[in-house]
């Protein structure tokens, strides 16, 4: 199995990131509006973006977490990531993350980027519950995974210090059960050809 697919929506795919995204990942992680609830500082140089495609690359080659570059079909060039990340292989668990070029905000791209990685996550990875650790004062991110059937399951104050500053995550749970049991659910996605598999 790939451990980096190319998975395939209406309008968006998501791809294994190469050395050629270091620009743009600079861009959207140095940019401090969408970095603002994030749990580090913005980028503030680009052999920070270097190093992240460093790890990125390292992550597919150990199986250890799988961080996507998000695109546009209609105009190549990456435009956010997804990732599925600290697995419990025997758990078979993970946290989800993800982000968004803030030009691309409010289009619904994110909404179909993450319906194509978790479908990814619980069909292919056979992984049987997500998690999303989220600052509660991000209405929009909340939005998105209410979405996808995911259910706040807890609240820990003063969580994260970034930057000096002080703030809350909000935990969220979802399980591979009531994914697959979503009424009327149709996955926007498919993954391009590949060996399937378990972590």
């Amino acid at each position: 199995m790939s451990f980096a697919p190319t998975l395939e929506g209406a309008r968006v795919r998501l791809r294994p990131v190469t050395r050629a995204d270091v620009p743009a990942l600079y861009r959207i992680f140095g940019d401090a509006k969408v970095m603002r609830y994030w749990s580090t500082p913005a980028m503030t140089s680009m052999a920070e973006a270097e190093d992240m495609a460093t790890r990125i690359l390292e992550g597919y080659e150990e199986k250890a977490w799988l961080q996507l570059a998000i695109e546009k079909k209609a105009s190549p060039g990456l435009i956010g990531t997804c990732s599925i990340f600290a697995m419990h292989v025997a758990s078979r668990r993970a946290e989800l993350g993800y982000i968004l070029d803030r030009a691309c905000w409010g289009q619904g791209l994110m909404a179909e980027a993450l319906d194509c990685i978790v479908s990814y996550a619980f069909d292919t990875l056979g992984l049987n519950r997500l998690e999303a650790d989220i600052d509660p004062a991000n209405l929009a991110s909340e939005k998105a995974l209410l979405r996808l059937g995911f259910k706040q399951e807890g609240f820990m104050p003063e969580r994260w210090i970034v930057g000096g500053t002080l703030s809350d995550s909000a935990v969220f749970g979802l399980l591979a059960r009531d994914w697959h049991a979503r009424k009327g659910h149709e996955t926007m996605c498919t993954e391009k050809p590949h060996a399937k598999g378990s972590i």
